[in-house]
């Protein structure tokens, strides 16, 4: 019996697929006047595209060929699977018997630390089946799935991480197969997971690529054989993630390639189609906010950034990134957002967001800026006056410089506030820069809960009745029992809502996690919080602290840090902060006062580096990983479980950040 498809031999471009649709008993054979109204309805369908056969027919019209695409490799041979076990125990692999490709995802695949006897694979949670590519490509997916559903192969399409997001197959004992090899919805496929295999040799080669047999590096794959194509988006040509054709070792054939890079071609089309759409709706609303006003404009997507000349004018390209970003994260929100946004240069920007679309966690849309300084809008860049330095508060990583701007913002303001923030990390010290910087003259006086007496909550009510202004800063309240916080709380009262201006402004600083109720209700007199940044997640700012703590330390002498030395420094953790850092220093300079400090003067708690230095958002999700650790005992299993991760994903990340918790064990 014919199968409905039929195999085109020697037809030079990609082939791609279309249904055929069966033939009544009895009925004469269709025409292709027949089927033109219908082709014409399907928007998928192209003029040009070619019936396509897997399975025994394709194979057997390749065994006639002599002048068509190479056959693939014996991905059952002995001479394979044994090249393979020589590769696994480091001895030499006979020159011409492993392709080359095959051969560099093995050597990735060590280099990650894959198992090759065995499959490790979590359900990941990290991903998405309602995204731009699921959209896309669901309709072509299920239609081609549909004319393969008589053929002994599954099409998959996955995300950019090796995630599978469908998978379809018409073939019952493949199924279960892919089934027990966890090659399913929720399973990445990563190189860095199962070694090499289609899809994730796809995605590290940015290209397509086909896995036959002992090709693949881990042991229950070698009876398959897979062709995964990448799909790019059509604009920015970021890879969105892999079609890939997964079959019987005995089944395979070179044409799976074509057929996978078909499918990903058409999706790739949808994909085209719809930003087009998009992006004429965002140059209009763009060039129509141009026409109303003189203000900077900006108009941004994913792959797209647009501003006018007042933009370039009004904002310094330092400034732009973390207004982008923040803009950014307002328009895939899908509604009208107004934000003041920090920025590095001091300035405060007043941001309008109109979204033009939203999809998901994307979107698009324009942004207009006003920058203000001391509740005055500013029109160019040579204008508005940047916000004083702080002399005290060394640093200018962004993260750092944002809560300085938001320190100096609400003395401006006579606000009373929290800082918040880890023990170290520099809450007093950024009060008394930002008092300094502002106010030099006028009075400062810190109050430390360490010090609490009969007369402690008295001075701070006497200041506060003073009427001489300046800055009142109380440390550390999280260390407050609760009669002290009730009685501090009851002097604060009366001068809670005072529009006095010679008011003294107050700033707390407390410690997160500690305290119960009482403080919280405490702390309810301050209106605003401000979260003082851990060392570790503005690390850059370590080259500016060591040569001004080194400075402190030895008063002026000459002692400067070797590059080796502040590579070191930079990888630390520094769970104890600019604390943690100013008492290394401080050991340092007891040993050597004068010359270089190398990497060897370091004392020994400085040896407790990560691989490499992390960004703040890694930083912040290594925090996060510790945390569960310490939590689950260092039970990992669970520790992923309560992060929402996979176990693969936790393993992955644990080694990739270097976290090593022996007292764990």
């Amino acid at each position: 019996m014919r199968s409905q498809y039929e195999t085109v031999v020697g037809y030079r471009p990609l082939p791609t697929v279309r249904r055929i649709a069966p033939v009544p008993s009895g009925s004469a054979p269709a025409t292709a006047a027949d089927h033109s109204s219908s082709e014409k309805g399907n928007r998928l369908d192209h003029p040009d595209q070619r019936t396509l056969r897997l399975g025994a027919s394709l194979r057997a019209a390749d065994d006639r060929r002599s002048t068509s695409t190479r056959p693939h490799p014996d991905g059952g041979s002995e001479e394979l699977a044994q090249a393979r076990t020589c590769f696994l125990v480091d001895e030499p692999v006979e020159p011409g018997v492993v392709r080359e490709p095959i051969l560099a995802s093995w050597t990735r695949s060590r280099h990650y630390d894959v198992a090759a006897d065995r499959l490790e694979l979590g359900l990941e949670s990290e991903f998405s089946l309602d995204s731009l590519l699921t959209r896309a490509a669901g309709p072509i997916i299920r239609e081609v799935a549909d004319q393969l559903t008589s053929e002994p192969v599954s099409l998959i399409l996955t995300d950019a991480d090796a995630v599978v997001l469908d998978r379809r197959s018409g073939d019952g004992s493949l199924t279960r197969q892919l089934d027990r090899i966890a090659l399913a919805p929720g399973f990445s496929y990563a190189e860095r997971h199962v070694g090499t295999n289609g899809i994730g040799t796809a995605l590290e080669g940015r290209g397509p690529a086909q896995v036959f047999g002992h090709e693949h590096y881990a042991e229950h794959l070698e009876d398959l054989a897979c062709a995964g194509v990448p799909v790019r988006h059509p604009v920015s040509s970021k890879v969105l993630g892999v079609v890939d054709l997964t079959c019987w070792r005995r089944d395979a054939n070179m044409m799976m390639v074509a057929i996978a890079s078909s499918v990903a071609k058409r999706i790739e089309e949808v994909l085209l189609e719809q930003s087009g759409r998009r992006e004429l709706t965002l140059l209009h609303d763009y060039l129509t906010a141009c026409q109303r006003g003189r203000g900077a404009v900006f108009a941004m997507s994913d792959d797209l950034l647009m501003m006018n000349d007042r933009a370039r004018e009004l904002l310094d390209p330092a400034d732009q990134g973390p207004l982008l970003a923040e803009a950014g994260e307002a328009l895939a929100a899908g509604r009208r957002h107004q934000l003041m946004i920090d920025l590095p240069s001091g300035h405060t920007a007043r941001v309008q967001c109109r979204p033009s679309w939203s999809d998901g966690d994307r979107g698009g849309g324009v942004v207009q800026v006003q920058i203000i300084a001391n509740g005055t809008t500013q029109t160019s860049r040579s204008v508005a006056a940047a916000a004083p330095s702080l002399p005290a508060a060394v640093g200018s990583g962004p993260l750092w410089a944002k809560c300085c701007q938001a320190v100096d913002r609400h003395f401006r303001a006579r606000e009373w506030l929290v800082l918040e923030g880890e023990a170290g990390t520099g809450k007093t010290t950024i009060a008394r820069a930002t008092h300094q910087g502002r106010t030099p003259a006028a009075h400062l006086r810190v109050f430390d809960a360490d010090q609490y007496g009969p007369r402690w909550v008295a001075e701070i009510a006497e200041e506060l009745e003073s009427g001489d202004g300046g800055t009142l800063v109380l440390t550390h309240l999280e260390r407050l029992d609760a009669a002290a916080v009730q009685a501090l709380a009851d002097a604060l009262e009366p001068h809670r809502e005072s529009t006095d201006p010679e008011r003294p402004w107050i700033v707390a600083t407390v410690t997160p996690g500690r305290g119960g109720a009482d403080l919280r209700e405490l702390l309810a007199h301050f209106p605003s919080t401000v979260e003082v940044p851990p060392l570790r997640h503005h690390v850059e700012d370590v080259t500016e602290l060591v040569p001004y703590l080194i400075a402190r330390l030895t008063r002026g002498a000459d002692l400067s840090c070797s590059a080796e030395a502040m590579r070191v420094l930079m990888r630390n953790r520094w769970p104890g902060n600019v604390e943690q850092l100013y008492q290394v220093l401080r050991k340092v300079v007891a040993r050597r006062r004068t010359g270089v400090v190398a990497s060897a003067d370091l004392p020994p708690e400085c040896r407790a580096t990560t691989r490499r230095v992390l960004t703040p958002l890694e930083a912040i999700e290594c925090d996060a990983i510790v945390d569960a650790l310490i939590d689950t005992d260092g039970n990992k299993a669970e520790a992923a479980r309560h992060l929402g991760m996979s176990r693969a994903t936790i393993y992955r990340k644990i080694r990739g950040y270097g976290i090593s918790m022996p007292s764990l064990t």
